[in-house]
């Protein structure tokens, strides 16, 4: 129930246990901490007070933002939660003048991004022995 999720912005260090649980279970913490991490804006999505789902959002050129390492608890998968964040992220990166909001998604995910209005740009590529594509969202 969406009701009771509450998004805000969080420091990065608050995101890294839930980024290695979802997206690297067989790695460390220091496999998602980022080195732009501290440079970045992240939020976390709450369910009666337990962390389920971060975001990460960096600045790029041309006030183009880059959102990484987006992951939410697999017990709640399926409820709006990633939804709902990249909306949150959206509507931020609006106010502060962004252009466009991409990623690199797993090409598992690409369905998912297409239904909440990104678009495919430039073609298929390898990374860490998985497919990933860049996907754009115009602001």
């Amino acid at each position: 129930m969406l009701s009771t999720l509450q998004i805000e912005q969080v420091a990065a260090p608050v995101t890294w246990r839930l980024r290695q649980e979802v997206l690297y279970p067989n790695g460390t913490l220091k496999d998602v901490m980022i080195d732009t991490d501290f440079e970045g804006y992240h939020f976390g999505a709450y369910k009666q007070d337990m962390l389920v789902g971060v975001i990460s959002l960096f600045q790029g050129e041309n006030m183009r933002f880059q959102f990484r390492k987006f992951a939410v608890h697999t017990a709640h998968q399926r409820q709006g939660i990633g939804r709902a964040l990249l909306e949150t992220l959206r509507s931020f990166a609006k106010e502060l003048g962004a252009r466009e909001v991409w990623c690199h998604a797993r090409v598992e995910a690409v369905d998912f991004y297409k239904a909440v209005g990104l678009q495919p740009s430039g073609e298929l590529f390898m990374r860490n022995g998985m497919q990933y594509i860049r996907l754009v969202l115009q602001i």
